[in-house]
């Protein structure tokens, strides 16, 4: 007894489904909504220094300006800021973040702190932005606090960034608290990238395919380094943060190559000529932007906008590329991926864009922008894995129903030449017919798979006779009109028996319509001239050459005379009259010979050993047939004959035999 899956219940699903989604919508709410408990300080103090700023200039002259805020300075020239330090100063360290800046901090007029790339890396001419941290005691209170920031870009010239005062932890907790977001979201995709990557590769070893996921995972890694590397965090999740902030503007650099392959093959290489060449530039302008970078003569920020060009002229593409696309297939699938192609392109673009006019971005828009696509990428794949799977099952059940084909064929053939075997008169007549045809065709023109085809087709072509008693097949003298009428039934029957095999090409045509007269008195159909298959009007001259030239229980064997005379006067009345002058061409040239080579159980020992048990149990069951009388009475309903024991017991063998083949 088969037991049924077990199913849930429904309504409980569902109410679960319901009570999570309650709960999250309150846990949003009470975040948004709700007091602030993380830095809830009763004394009110603040981590930001909220000093008056003077901006000494080169020319002399001084200007009090805001902090944080942005002033009109030449690179390469240092803004020199000083303020007075409270008397009731008792702070430990005072920071402010550098946007690729050298920084120093003097107090008192005395270097207290300073970073320098010269002294952190040998490449490169900016510092990497990172926060600085100097170190202080109530003994500098009223002091004053001097600030030279230097950089060698126009892109962060004149930024003065925001002054912090206090304890360094209380300080990374504030950063933390407002920019944990874009770190969470970036180690999350990083992660996810990693398992991505690792899930496609094991998916295509499984599946034995590529799946575009792979490169997806590439974009998404790429995507992670960058808001990683953008993070103001950094410093405190690597040990070179300079090295990292160097990965953010390789990977902006080689983002284009992952995205071409990934959509290039999401197109299956339609569009290639339009995604190698972006590729190409791509790895050729990283090659000319690294050596400027490390001989000095321009920072990778420097070059960026030549990356930037790349990556929208990349997106442009893929958005005019899949929009071709969608609009040839109309796709539900594709519309899901177009979508979420074009949120991360516009995504990227802002947060690419914004470099230009922000001290820093954190990557939050690309990081969600990403997860979306993630998603709908997972639910593309799954749809490829699931067209994969039914393609294999499709595979496996078109080879299943090939080898029960051939099996069946084989069982067939054995089953007809076992039965031709049983009489000396008939014995090779299949075989014999099969290749007279092959020869009629080969004249035609036909290739080797066409006359392989007709081969197998022709050597069943009296399939039908299985059911015919052999008291009329066997008859010495003239068959009865009620004779005739039954033993022209094979056509119909034999063509009934193969009627679901589809290895053979035009195997029905030949069984049911080799016996069609040319001028239309021939039988089942009564067919004429070009309406009988070509197939069957070649059989029907070799099946008549053949009757004709064998020893038959019903008459002798013919000379080779009367048998041209017999051809050349049933020329356009009972055969084709192309195919009956090819066939007499062949035989005035003698060229009508075949090998004795059909089915015989014991003169064929290369037939495999289970071939041979079928047939010897077919060979038996024939005997069994032959034993028993043949009942010749007629079924009360039919009037056709009725079936004999012999006839059931080999259609039950023959099942038999199909299903432990199967199996």
């Amino acid at each position: 007894m088969i037991r049924k899956p077990y199913k849930t219940n429904k309504n409980i699903s569902r109410l679960f489904y319901i009570l999570m989604m309650i709960i999250f919508v309150w846990f949003i709410g009470i975040q948004i909504l709700g007091p602030d408990e993380q830095f809830f300080d009763q004394s009110g103090h603040s981590i930001i220094y909220n000093g008056t700023f003077t901006w000494k200039k080169s020319d002399g002259t001084k200007q009090n300006i805001s902090v944080p805020g942005r002033y009109k300075v030449p690179a390469k020239q240092t803004m020199i800021i000083t303020t007075t330090l409270p008397d009731d100063y008792n702070e430990n360290v005072i920071a402010i973040r550098s946007s690729l800046q050298d920084v120093r901090f003097y107090i008192d007029g005395k270097l207290r702190k300073e970073y320098n790339a010269k002294t952190l890396h040998r490449f490169g001419k900016n510092s990497a932005s990172r926060y600085i941290f100097c170190n202080t005691s109530s003994a500098d209170a009223g002091k004053e606090l001097c600030l030279e920031l230097t950089t060698y870009t126009s892109n962060y010239s004149g930024v003065v960034n925001t002054i912090y005062c206090g304890d360094q932890m209380q300080i990374w907790s504030y950063i933390f608290n407002h920019n944990f977001s874009g770190t969470v979201i970036g180690s999350f995709i990083f992660f996810a990238s990693i398992v991505t990557i690792l899930f496609s590769i094991a998916l295509g070893i499984v599946y034995k395919t590529k799946f575009n996921m792979e490169y997806l995972g590439w974009c998404m890694l790429m995507g992670s380094v960058w808001m990683i590397g953008e993070s103001k965090m950094r410093q405190i999740l690597v040990p070179n943060a300079s090295g990292l902030a160097t990965s953010c503007f390789i990977m902006l650099m080689l983002c284009p190559l992952p995205i071409s392959l990934y959509v290039n093959n999401l197109q299956k290489g339609k569009y290639k000529k339009i995604f190698q060449p972006i590729c190409f530039i791509a790895l050729l302008n990283f090659i000319i932007c690294t050596i400027l970078h490390l001989t000095g003569v321009a920072d990778y920020i420097e070059t960026m906008p030549a990356a930037h060009a790349i990556l929208i002229i990349t997106f442009l593409a893929v958005i005019l590329t899949f929009w071709i696309r969608y609009w040839n297939h109309r796709s539900r699938s594709d519309c899901l991926l177009f979508f979420g192609l074009l949120i991360t392109m516009l995504s990227v673009i802002f947060e690419a864009i914004s470099v230009y006019y922000k001290v820093s971005v954190s990557g939050v828009f690309v990081g969600i922008a990403i997860l979306i696509l993630l998603f709908i990428n997972v639910i593309y794949t799954i749809h490829i894995i699931r067209d994969i799977i039914k393609r294999q099952q499709q595979e496996e059940l078109d080879k299943r129903k090939k080898n029960i084909e051939e099996m069946s064929l084989q069982l067939m053939q054995m089953l007809s030449t076992t039965i031709e075997a049983k009489d000396e008169y008939t014995k090779g007549h299949s075989h014999r017919v099969a290749e007279y045809s092959v020869l009629i065709a080969r004249e035609l023109g036909w290739n080797e798979k066409e006359l392989s085809n007709l081969k197998n087709a022709a050597h069943l072509h009296d399939i039908g006779k299985i059911a015919i008693p052999d008291t009329i097949l066997n008859k010495p003298s003239k068959l009865s009109e009620e004779e005739f009428s039954i033993i022209k039934e094979h056509t119909i029957i034999g063509a009934n028996i193969l009627k679901n095999i589809s290895l053979i090409d035009h195997v029905q045509e030949i069984v049911r319509n080799h016996h069609e007269r040319y001028d239309g008195n021939g039988y089942p159909d009564g067919l004429k001239g070009k309406e009988i298959p070509l197939h069957a009007r070649i059989v029907t001259v070799a099946d008549s050459y053949d009757a004709m030239s064998s020893q038959r229980i019903y008459r002798n064997q013919l000379p080779p005379e009367k048998i041209i005379q017999e051809l050349e006067n049933n020329k356009g009345t009972q055969f084709d009259p192309e195919i009956t002058d090819i066939f007499l061409k062949l035989l005035r040239e003698d060229r009508i010979h075949v090998k004795e080579d059909h089915l015989s159980i014991t003169e064929n020992t290369q037939i495999p050993e289970a071939e041979i048990e079928m047939s010897q149990f077919i060979s038996d069951i024939m005997s069994t047939i032959r034993t028993q009388k043949a009942k010749e009475n007629l079924d009360f309903l039919t009037g056709l004959p009725s079936r004999n024991k012999g006839e059931i017991l080999l259609t039950n063998v023959i099942q038999k035999l199909i299903k432990h083949y199967i199996s």
